[in-house]
């Protein structure tokens, strides 16, 4: 159960993350209402929130949420911005998962 809480929260983590990000990107970047920005920012402060709910160390919870970060990355530019990932981005993104499995939940002595 402590997995999959834990799970959850990255994946939270990472849709605050990329999601408040995005707003910022509209807001820059093609000339969205600086209420985007606005925002896009209190997300990013959430974002910054939720990590410290991880049962883990700082730095092992930021080392496996980079994984998590980069396979929610390409399913956002899939989703969103219709970009479908080819076979390389998905090697790399199970690549990636595997560590987020082992730096986080891997038993250890």
């Amino acid at each position: 159960m402590e997995v999959i809480k834990s799970l959850a929260y990255f994946i939270l983590a990472g849709l605050f993350e990329i999601g408040g990000g995005y707003l910022i990107w509209l807001w820059l970047r093609e000339g969205k209402s600086l209420w985007y920005g606005a925002l896009g920012a209190f997300i990013l402060v959430l974002y910054g929130i939720v990590p410290t709910l991880q049962p883990a160390n700082f730095g092992r919870v930021y080392a496996a949420y980079g994984g998590i970060f980069i396979v929610l990355s390409l399913l956002w530019g899939w989703k969103i911005d219709n970009i479908f990932p080819d076979r390389f981005d998905i090697i790399g993104g199970l690549i990636a998962l595997a560590g987020v499995l082992i730096i986080m939940y891997w038993p250890r002595g």
